[in-house]
């Protein structure tokens, strides 16, 4: 006779697993899981096997808050305690002791196209272009209802300016997730997407991991150039203005030997 897991045994496990990656890892990010199916699932988690050390962990948010307070409370250890005001919606953790970006690119690979379906929040704007679109004319209502201008050639519908059909974060309209469908355009993927970055206890925006070393070089000299650009202004000497006064200052003394017409070196 199999053994029977009582409710509360599975909770004991979950917090046991739960409490064991928080202390083996020190990093990891939240992903939402939105429209990714199951197939979709499992081919993520084995990939992220293979990669390497790196585990998804989905639950029921209050579920995860409640082990996660528990295990502060228990550890005095509070570099996960910013998970707790994010874990809202569909979403899931993801422990890794790799590099953030390859594994979030790992992931991106099974992102997968879908069709706009009427009601869901649109990811991205879609817009059809100008041109043919081999729909025969008794289907121009779909076009009409949309305001999108139209004509008949050789027996078809042609669009004779390019048009935004859906709008990013707005609803998809049903006349707008049928006209896509007949005209064939898959406009959405769907996958695991990025929303937190947690790092020894430093929480960041995903786009962080875009960043490259000639990005921050630019910001570092940008950011050098208003603290010049201040200083000369208020007259006070800094390591980032004095280039500049010397240099203003040698034009200066050059313009009053090109009027007296003295020469030096």
């Amino acid at each position: 006779m199999p053994k029977i897991v009582t409710r509360a045994q599975k909770k004991e496990s979950y917090d046991r697993k739960f409490c064991e990656l928080l202390e083996r890892f020190d990093k990891a990010f939240i992903v939402h899981a939105d429209n990714v199916g199951s197939k979709q699932f499992q081919n993520i988690r084995a990939a992220l096997r293979e990669q390497g050390d790196t585990v998804i962990l989905m639950g029921k948010n209050t579920m995860m808050k409640r082990c996660l307070r528990l295990y502060i409370d228990r550890t005095g250890n509070d570099k996960w305690s910013g998970l707790l005001e994010i874990l809202v919606g569909n979403v899931g953790i993801v422990f890794t002791a790799m590099s953030l970006t390859d594994v979030r690119d790992k992931i991106d690979e099974f992102r997968v196209g879908a069709p706009a379906r009427a009601g869901v929040i649109a990811p991205c704007s879609v817009g059809v272009s100008a041109g043919p679109t081999g729909m025969d004319p008794s289907q121009t209502s779909f076009f009409q209802t949309l305001n999108i201008a139209t004509k008949i050639n050789k027996g078809s519908i042609e669009i004779l300016n390019d048009m935004e059909v859906v709008t990013e974060g707005e609803k998809v309209g049903a006349s707008q997730a049928t006209l896509l469908a007949k005209l064939g355009i898959r406009p959405f993927t769907y996958g695991l997407r990025m929303v937190e970055v947690f790092d020894n206890g430093s929480r960041y925006s995903p786009k962080v991991l875009d960043l490259t070393d000639d990005d921050i070089n630019a910001a570092v000299m940008a950011g050098v150039a208003n603290v010049a650009k201040i200083s000369l202004a208020l007259e006070i000497p800094t390591l980032a203005s004095v280039p500049h006064s010397i240099v203003n200052a040698y034009k200066k003394v050059l313009s009053v030997g090109l009027e007296t017409e003295y020469s030096f070196p």
